[in-house]
């Protein structure tokens, strides 16, 4: 059964319905480390440059191949109540600060590892937790000691922090081009407020195409629609183009009322539908007097409306999402018209070039040369579906990472050497806290050491070696020291060009940090169970033993006063 208790008469008290369950205690502390670490485990070998990629493949047999640690872990549908913290975790890391995901997890499966030992020691969980969120304070207080301020719009270190970011994933090979329009694309659109700056990511669109390689990816000073243009008598290319951007139907609407109009003789119908088209002409009159020639639509447009554009020369372009309408303005500096009586010449945005060009088998148009966008495309290429879909995968983190240094502009070396130097500042303050918590606090230090840890293993270099190696060193006060993967040895990240944010950094060791603690509080699961169904096509869902119906109730037929309902069941 469930939950039971036993009352003074020894009569069995039951809280839980059937098919509950609980897990109490240690039992269930030890179920919940177990799973945590099972978790840490899959993403722990793609972890770094050397780590490997995973294959997923889903209930529809869609193939995902990713190293990425929040897409994996949102892929595969993580059941455990405590494994799914975790996953957790690697999506607000990747929300926030967009990279480190993987790290996240590792370091939670490790200081769980760590806290395990303590409780098996009998060392009591809110100790540990006391004594891990110490440590959490103090490890961010190192990280933020070590870190060099740098001013936000640095080309250089922006793109080394760009090239850091994808060095672990697929596209290493062209991560130096990549790195180039990623760091144009986030200072285009990079606004200065004060002394700071704003980036809002949205503003830079990624489209993605497979064919070709990754080395055709470009940037796009403008926008590019994947839609083509409505009409085939339109041009294919505007140069120095006029842009209307329209949210409304160039279209006659239907009524809403019923209406219906008698006509006795064609001559009458000959006006109903010559009135319609010379509404819809004046509403075209209206954005060619705009001096438009290049109009984009929200919503739809007529074929007598696409008709009269393409006579006059004018691309036009129907249902494009609000999203991209939103970018188009940004772009182009046109402002969105919703009422066409308000469409004036300062309200019309201006671009080099608007050209419909084929790529693949799609057509796409294409809107660039704008002055100073304030929102930009990376067309993304590569060779199959799969490919692509990981460059804009490994695109967004690195997008994601300059973003970061460029609102915080504080970095430090990667490849562990962060984590070593907090491990071993924090070993040594330890020793000053006094009771158990000092275990709890060396424990946090030996697991932020499985970030170097999984880098050595990953890159098949001996784990312990290159463990005490890095310690001794570190030890020295060489702080940016670390594990140079490329390399296969231990040395400085600083000058090997790995550099992070510190932003990153600090997101990783408090998310990792927290989900450890939450899932260390907890000493009872309890699970309650949906009733049991009845066997297959019988009444399910009712609890067994009650063959669907109350007995007695035989097809309710002919009960007195009532209709026969004998067929209605």
């Amino acid at each position: 059964m469930g939950m039971q208790a036993t009352s003074k008469g020894n009569m069995p008290v039951v809280l839980l319905k059937e098919g509950g369950s609980e897990t109490k205690g240690r039992e269930a502390q030890k179920n919940n480390i177990a799973a945590s670490k099972i978790i840490a485990e899959i993403v722990h070998t793609s972890l770094g440059p050397r780590g490997m990629d995973k294959m997923l493949v889903d209930s529809l047999g869609d193939v995902t191949i990713t190293n990425d640690g929040a897409t994996i872990l949102k892929e595969i549908d993580v059941q455990h109540p405590a494994a799914k913290m975790l996953v957790e975790i690697s999506k607000t890391t990747d929300n926030e600060v967009g990279d480190g995901t993987t790290s996240a997890v590792v370091l939670a499966g490790a200081l769980l590892e760590h806290a395990e030992s303590l409780i098996d020691q009998d060392v009591h969980p809110t100790i540990i937790v006391d004594g891990y969120r110490k440590a959490a304070k103090k490890a961010k207080e190192y990280l933020e000691s070590i870190a060099d301020k740098i001013s936000a719009n640095d080309k250089s270190i922006l793109t080394k922090i760009a090239k850091t970011s994808m060095q672990t994933k697929l596209v290493r090979k062209d991560a130096d081009q990549l790195a180039d329009i990623i760091v144009k694309s986030v200072l285009a659109v990079a606004e200065k407020n004060g002394e700071n700056y704003d980036v809002d990511i949205d503003d830079i669109k990624v489209e993605k195409k497979a064919g070709g390689s990754v080395k055709d990816s470009m940037i796009i000073q403008g926008i590019v629609l994947d839609k083509e243009v409505v009409h085939g008598g339109m041009p294919r290319k505007i140069t120095d183009a006029k842009i209307a951007l329209i949210n409304t139907a160039l279209e006659i609407s239907k009524t809403e009322t019923d209406a219906k109009i008698n006509i006795s003789n064609p001559q009458q119908l000959k006006s109903f539908l010559d009135e319609e088209n010379r509404m819809l002409k004046t509403m075209v009159d209206k954005v060619i007097g705009s001096g438009a020639n290049v109009v984009l639509c929200q919503k739809g447009l007529d074929d007598m409306a696409q008709h009269y554009f393409a006579k006059a020369g004018i691309i036009a372009v129907r249902r494009i999402k609000e999203s991209d309408l939103t970018k188009l303005a940004k772009a182009t500096g046109a402002r969105i018209v919703t009422n066409l009586d308000d469409l004036f010449e300062k309200d019309l945005g201006s671009a080099e070039i608007v050209e419909e060009r084929k790529i693949e088998e799609d057509k796409w148009v294409f809107i660039e040369g704008c002055k100073h966008p304030k929102s930009v495309t990376l067309l993304l290429r590569g060779g199959s579906q799969r490919v692509v879909d990981e460059v804009e995968r490994s695109v967004h983190d690195a997008l994601m990472v300059v973003k970061d240094v460029i609102l915080k502009p504080e970095i430090v070396a990667g490849g562990g050497a962060p984590e070593t130097y907090a491990a071993t500042k924090l070993r040594s303050w330890a020793k000053s806290l006094e009771g158990r918590e000092q275990l709890a606090a060396e424990k946090f230090a030996d697991a932020l050491e499985s970030i170097p840890l999984a880098l050595s293993e990953n890159a098949g270099m001996d784990p312990i070696d290159t463990l005490t190696l890095l310690r001794s060193k570190q030890q020295k006060g060489e702080k940016w020291t670390g594990i140079d993967v490329m390399k296969g040895k231990v040395g400085n990240m600083k000058s090997s060009d790995i550099i992070e944010p510190l932003a990153v950094k600090l997101q990783i060791v408090s998310a990792a940090a927290e989900a450890a603690c939450m899932i260390l509080r907890i000493d009872d699961v309890i699970a309650t169970q949906k009733s049991a169904g009845g066997p297959p096509g019988g009444e399910g869902g009712m609890p067994p033993g009650m063959g669907g119906m109350p007995p007695g109730m035989g097809g309710m037929g002919g009960m007195p006063g009532m209709p026969d309902m004998g067929g209605m069941m």
